[in-house]
């Protein structure tokens, strides 16, 4: 069940969270757009909806993750479970290209997400580098 998720936890997990997805690290403010809460591991795979199980993230890593929980490295070619925000770290697994338009995976973890969420999908890598040259990416 997908359920309701009370303000209370919804504001708890934008203050964690930075009001920035957590996969590819857009925030709301350069976007303009509100992020919408993922269920890490979804709810039609038995996620609940508690703090450790729910994060934010933009609208584009959100839809393309789905209910999706593992993906294709596509360096070993062995089948991984997708990055967590909860329990990993984003420096441990990601890295920004030289103009911080591009995510750059760094474990199978990392670039196995990339390529499921499409995190470097044309749009975003256009807009990341608006923001480079304005001073309002990479966030920290």
């Amino acid at each position: 069940m997908s359920g309701y998720i009370s303000q209370n936890l919804r504001s708890q997990i934008e203050s964690i969270d930075h009001k920035r997805c957590c996969y590819c690290l857009t925030t709301e403010a350069n976007s303009g757009m509100p992020m919408t809460i993922d269920h890490i591991q979804p709810v039609s795979k038995g996620g609940l909806n508690t703090l450790e199980n729910l994060c934010l993230a933009c609208r584009t890593c959100n839809e393309y993750k789905s209910d999706t929980t593992e993906a294709i490295d596509p360096l070993t070619g062995e089948l991984v479970a997708l990055f967590n925000p909860r329990k990993q770290n984003w420096k441990e697994h990601f890295q920004w290209n030289n103009d911080a338009s591009q995510v750059e995976g760094l474990t199978a973890i990392g670039r196995a997400t990339v390529i499921a969420l499409r995190m470097n999908n044309a749009v975003i890598v256009a807009t990341r580098k608006r923001w480079f040259t304005i001073g309002w990416h990479p966030p920290d």
